[in-house]
């Protein structure tokens, strides 16, 4: 039946006035015009502690480490209704671009256990984030719509959203709002951590399901895409590794006592089979290997920025400083607040969403056939590998969010479009350009681009 999963609520939803707080204009407010409760973290959600001491690089200033029951407080720049990072607050000195991916193709250090030094956009990227912004607005608004109606119709009750941190961030704080003022589901948001190679973030999952008490079947995982697919590949293997030895973990402690026993029954009576859903659900699934309502590689304005869309974090850190019950590490980048947009962010496609409703758009709730999209990307892998003779699958980077990855933080060989023209790739021309990497033209590619990273040459 085409039933239209808001059909309950549309006509409440239209003629309900709206907080004042919510933007009034589709263009991105002057970086002078922030919202003010955007404080660090430290500020609002733990009173309880000192304030962190001026740091001699402010670019890396951070939050001292914290235990889990308090890590799942932090919130970035975002309010706490938004998301709730289960991420250590860390400081680590930045490792300079070229010498980190030396040393990550060399096998010496994992991408994880490093950070390059981010800085903001120029004023040209920020004039080409505008405009992706207003041209891309409508449609990202559909597929968040589209998406939350997905996981409404496969969800009985609540839902809780675990947003992989940080290209999921934004969109898991825009779904937890449009899932509970839209479809009336009591919906809450947690970001954390999956790495390649080294699997989720098992203590911040433990603390979901056993501090916080969330069913296991209400576990939605969200990203914002899909580029080759290896993410969601790994989440399925963290996943069933996770669920194999939980129940061989519990109980273990000091002793194993009665009260071990005891313990340790309850958590198997309370998940017998621990039903952890292992699909990514994002926005837009590139590589047939999730649940989204498009396979297609269309500009989402989130991809193409970092920390000042994401909460004012880095990407996830495991390296020696988390400890065995630390939540994998970020640094949260403090003197970037002045130019921070992620409530913005959040409150704009609100609205946009609004907006697409009172147009009259209807949510679809069935997800996009994956197998075409799997068929493609194997396709395209295979034959830029044999093209360009690479041996290593990791320096193929996908669609535009991937290529965007690689042209902000990594060291390009190669920039590849579909066609240059066109506004979605403005940005990747200007990054191409900002860092003197060669670009090159294939109208036969089947996204609109693909960045290739250059190998290091063995020492």
């Amino acid at each position: 039946m085409d039933r239209d999963p808001l059909e309950h609520h549309r006509q409440s939803l239209q003629l309900q006035p709206q907080q004042q707080s919510q933007p009034q204009s589709q263009q991105p407010p002057p970086q002078s015009q922030q919202p003010q409760s955007q404080q660090p973290p430290s500020q609002q959600s733990q009173p309880q502690q000192s304030q962190p001491q001026q740091q001699s690089q402010p670019q890396l200033r951070s939050l001292p480490k914290q235990q889990p029951a308090q890590g799942a407080c932090f919130h970035g720049s975002y309010r706490p209704e938004d998301v709730r990072f289960l991420l250590t607050p860390i400081q680590l000195e930045p490792t300079p671009v070229a010498e980190k991916e030396r040393l990550i193709q060399s096998g010496q250090r994992h991408y994880s256990e490093m950070l390059s030094r981010e800085s903001l956009p120029s004023p040209r990227y920020m004039t080409l984030f505008e405009q992706a912004w207003t041209m891309n607005r409508a449609r990202m608004a559909q597929g968040l719509l589209d998406l939350a109606a997905i996981i409404a119709n496969q969800r009985a009750d609540a839902i809780t959203l675990l947003s992989l941190a940080r290209a999921g961030t934004p969109v898991g704080a825009v779904l937890k709002h449009t899932l509970t003022d839209l479809f009336a589901r009591p919906t809450t948001h947690y970001s954390l951590s999956i790495i390649r190679d080294r699997g989720i973030d098992q203590q911040a999952l433990r603390y979901v399901l056993e501090q916080a008490g969330h069913d296991p079947a209400s576990i939605v995982f969200i990203d914002g895409w899909t580029g080759k697919g290896v993410i969601a590949r790994e989440l399925r293997r963290a996943i069933a590794d996770f669920s194999e030895h939980r129940c061989k973990d519990e109980g273990k402690g000091d002793g194993e006592d009665e009260g071990d026993a005891k313990n340790e029954d309850q958590h198997q009576r309370r998940f017998p089979s621990l039903c952890l859903d292992p699909n990514l659900y994002a926005l837009t699934d590139l590589a047939g290997v999730g649940i989204a309502p498009s396979d297609a590689d269309y500009l989402i304005p989130s991809s193409i920025m970092n920390a000042t869309l994401s909460g004012l974090v880095s990407r996830s850190i495991l390296n020696e400083q988390i400890g065995p019950r630390d939540f994998h590490g970020c640094v949260y980048y403090a003197e970037f607040a002045p130019q921070d947009r992620s409530v913005w962010f959040v409150e704009a496609l609100r609205e946009a969403i609004r907006e697409q409703l009172a147009a009259g758009y209807r949510p679809n709730p069935v997800p996009i056939d994956p197998s075409s999209a799997r068929t493609r990307s194997r396709h395209l892998i295979a034959e830029l590998k044999n093209r360009f003779a690479i041996s290593d699958e990791n320096l193929i980077k996908p669609g535009i969010g991937e290529a965007t990855r690689v042209l902000l933080r990594r060291v390009p060989e190669l920039l590849i479009l579909r066609d240059a023209a066109i506004p979605e790739v403005a940005h990747l021309r200007q990054l191409a350009n900002e860092k003197a990497v060669r670009c090159e033209i294939d109208p036969s590619l089947p996204y609109q681009a693909v960045a290739l990273i250059k190998a290091c040459q063995p020492s």
